[in-house]
């Protein structure tokens, strides 16, 4: 099994430092659990390189209460260097530990080039994709009550169709490897009385772009109470060939590898027998049950 979907860092002002020590209780943590590779992939916009670039996109959008609280909360979560996280999972890499270097990449409405760029350099294994954000609304935040506020004043059909489109967007672009939390529209539980049309564009697009699909227990976490994708969304992406990786969506060392037995009893029922790993974002086929521990790089 792999969990290829963790984060170091809880949301909101604190410290945002990467240590060997950390990822190694990760590790530890995701062997107990019966996973044995895991990859690192903390949110991109924590970081000074990524606010540098892509600070103020909001200021694209022409919802000013949006805007502004996606600036608060932007702010909030500021402070980490890029840098210094590549080179401790690096360093965690040479040292033998079955871990990859990630990141959670966003959706950034004609962005896109800009994040290529700034991540070009950087020798990453992963990238994840996700849509958090429809136009300036986080609309998975329930930290900020404007963005809480913004699901009554929104039809249901509207959510679906805008995040739908946004992750055709960020397919398309090329950048990211594997589609995170494919449905997170659903988060709140809400969902079209016939989500068909939806489930068929988001396989279509993550088939096209050659992306593979996370298959995660943080759905479970969620007033949704449902694993990401919905099964009838993987059946779909399974018969479009979508390779899948499973994930957790871990914030904290409790959650790492969380409900990693049920993750593969849906996985193994959507009929598929493998996993997508990566390496220096190559995607290579590996048994569902058995995962090889990476060869280690140089040190840092």
């Amino acid at each position: 099994m792999l969990d290829y979907h963790l984060h170091l860092w809880q949301h909101g002002p604190g410290p945002l430092e990467a240590t060997l020590d950390q990822v190694a209780a990760y590790c530890e943590a995701a062997q107990a659990a019966g996973v044995s590779e895991i990859a690192l992939t903390e949110h991109l916009f924590r970081f000074r390189q990524a606010d540098a670039v892509l600070g103020g996109w909001w200021r694209d959008h022409d919802d000013q209460v949006m805007a502004s609280t996606m600036e608060r909360w932007w702010a909030s979560e500021q402070g980490a260097d890029l840098d210094e996280y590549v080179e401790v999972v690096l360093a965690a890499k040479a040292a033998g530990l079955p871990v990859v270097l990630g990141l959670e990449v966003d959706h950034y409405a004609g962005r896109m080039h800009q994040v290529a760029d700034l991540l070009a350099d950087y020798p990453f294994d992963v990238l994840l994709g996700s849509v958090h954000w429809l136009g300036a609304w986080g609309f998975d935040n329930f930290g900020q009550q404007e963005f809480v506020d913004r699901w009554d004043a929104t039809s249901v059909e509207a959510v679906w169709e805008a995040y739908t489109t946004s992750l055709e967007e960020l397919a398309d672009s090329g950048v990211c490897d594997v589609l995170a939390h494919p449905d997170l529209c659903k988060i709140t539980g809400r969902r079209p009385a016939v989500p068909d049309e939806f489930h068929d564009r988001m396989a279509e697009a993550a088939a096209r772009s050659g992306m593979a699909a996370e298959v995660s227990s943080a759905g479970w976490r969620k007033p949704v109470g449902e694993v990401y994708p919905a099964p009838e969304l993987l059946a779909r992406f399974r018969a479009a060939g979508v390779p899948v990786t499973t994930a957790s969506d871990g914030h904290r060392l409790s959650q790492v590898s969380e409900r990693r037995g049920d993750v593969a009893a849906v996985v193994r029922e959507a009929g598929y027998d493998a996993l997508a790993a990566y390496r220096r974002r190559v995607r290579r086929a590996v048994p569902l049950d058995v995962v090889p521990v990476p060869t280690p790089t140089a040190a840092v």
